[in-house]
């Protein structure tokens, strides 16, 4: 899928490169256009013919370089170039929406009557887009370290010296400008044939920094119930105890606290660890409670594969103690399905349940057209635009759903909202997949409390009298129980 991706945005920028050249067959058709003096961006001016058609080639041109940059995989220490790349699409689609009021240069009573903002507007867009290539140029130049790069960003230097010469002499203006758009042309197919050539990274993450979105793994020996060793990250500030494990090649951030019966806490959608503090300081005292990071989410890596009920199953397996050790479970919203999954399946693994406000398992049919996504959005989630939507969105959405600060930054990561949506459209195959398992298996006589708020669905009711558990309400919305009623959860467990 990476691969695919690095094709798609490789396209995007072809693309732009081809909709910017319009101008070469262009100017033989509006022969008002001085091609030696005048402003390539003259074709599009209002009182030319072909006005409209270049206004929206320029536009596109913007479009598809801004959706090659989103479409990039992320690379550690890149972001400034792409940044400036992305830049300078969106001023070439703003100057395809802004354009000249008439030929500057090629019309001498051009602007005798004054100017309109779009004539202004479209004046500053082309001078910032041209500052924004030539740095995206020099940045990823100097990244990557090629002299090709090199070479076609000091012509377009060049190139865009001669322009200002020109502007400032008066003659020549239109040829330097060619000249500064052919390069600049050269250089966005150079950026795909780059991506072309690129490999892909061969973990989840790479990067420098230990905690962030790019973390860098050491190998380490440890336990993973047989499924491969463990991957330790450095040691975390002093109040917090950490451990990632691995299954299948994907890092799980795993954080362990106390001594006693275990505890093995699964956070609803997009939850993270940090999300049941309160709950495992009341547990810690006496009991061992594990709490974890699903595949992005928190600072867990990246997922290789969509979710799925069993793949969750086994990494509960993976994080409870051997046998015949027990372990309590507690999970919450859509993590319920999981443990109730591990209940029928591992039946001499548990201690007991504590569901809080589990979903509703709805019997609906699942969507191909869920799984085909869903097989896209983990490496989607590495992409800069997965970057740019958690960075602008993440942490006040996080804030509006919990009524909680986002103290790790977790949710400013372009990987989180992709884990989240590719969770949502796992949920039909997962519910599939569990109201099987209540048909074939039986649910065991352990002891199971189910938690739900003021909002609980009906659906809640009837599931607690088919575990034969004991059903808690409260004054609380579901989705904040862990939240806003850690002792009643630790309560549920210790009883």
């Amino acid at each position: 899928m990476e691969r695919r991706l690095y094709v798609f945005a490789a396209c995007a920028f072809i693309m732009a490169a081809v909709l910017g050249s319009a101008w070469i067959t262009g100017q033989f058709t509006t022969p008002a256009v001085d091609r030696t003096h005048g402003y390539v961006s003259e074709l599009a001016a209002r009182d030319q013919p072909w006005s409209r058609l270049f206004r929206v080639g320029d536009a596109l041109s913007g479009l598809a370089c801004v959706l090659g940059v989103l479409l990039v995989p992320r690379v550690a220490r890149e972001w400034p170039g792409w940044l400036a790349l992305a830049a300078f699409g969106v001023s070439t689609f703003l100057g395809g929406l802004f354009p000249l009021d008439c030929a500057t240069l090629s019309d001498p009573a051009c602007g005798g009557s004054g100017t309109s903002l779009s004539h202004l507007l479209h004046a500053l867009t082309g001078a910032s887009g041209t500052l924004a290539v030539l740095a995206a140029m020099a940045l990823l130049g100097a990244r990557w370290r090629s002299w090709l790069s090199w070479a076609l960003t000091w012509l377009s230097l060049v190139a865009t010296l001669l322009l200002v010469i020109a502007l400032i002499a008066g003659h020549g203006a239109g040829l330097a400008h060619r000249a500064q758009l052919t390069v600049i042309a050269f250089w966005l197919v150079y950026v795909a044939l780059h991506l072309l050539v690129a490999e892909p990274s061969p973990a989840p993450v790479t990067g420098d920094d230990p905690y962030g979105e790019d973390a860098c793994l050491r190998v380490a020996p440890g336990r993973m119930g047989g499924v491969g060793g463990a991957r330790v990250l450095p040691p975390l500030p002093p109040d917090a105890a950490a451990r990632v494990q691995v299954s299948h090649h994907t890092q799980t951030h795993v954080v362990e606290e106390g001594a006693g019966p275990a505890v093995l806490i699964t956070a609803g959608p997009g939850g993270a660890w940090f999300h049941w503090d309160a709950v495992a300081g009341l547990l810690a005292g006496s009991r061992r409670v594990v709490r974890f990071d699903r595949p992005g989410l928190g600072r867990s890596a990246r997922p290789v594969a969509p979710p799925t009920l069993y793949a969750e199953v086994a990494r509960l397996v993976a994080l409870a103690p051997a046998h015949p050790e027990r372990v309590t479970l507690v999970a919450h919203g859509v993590a319920c399905w999981h443990a109730e999954a591990f209940a029928r399946l591992h039946p001499l693994c548990l201690a007991g349940l504590v569901l809080v406000d589990p979903a509703c398992v709805a019997g609906r049919r699942p969507l191909a057209a869920a799984r085909t996504a869903g097989r896209w959005l983990p490496v989607l989630g590495g992409t800069w635009g997965a970057a740019v939507v958690a960075r602008l969105a993440g942490s006040a959405a996080h804030r509006l759903l919990t009524g909680r600060p986002d103290p790790s930054g977790v949710y400013t990561m372009g990987k989180v909202p992709a884990a989240m949506a590719g969770e949502w459209l796992a949920r039909r195959d997962m519910a599939a997949d569990l109201l099987l398992l209540r048909a074939g298996k039986p649910f065991p006589a352990v002891p199971v409390t189910v938690i739900s708020g003021d909002d609980a669905d009906a659906c809640q009711t009837r599931l607690a009298a088919a575990l034969g558990a004991a059903h808690v309400r409260l004054p609380v919305a579901g989705r904040r129980l862990p939240l806003r009623a850690p002792q009643v959860i630790a309560d549920a467990v210790n009883a």
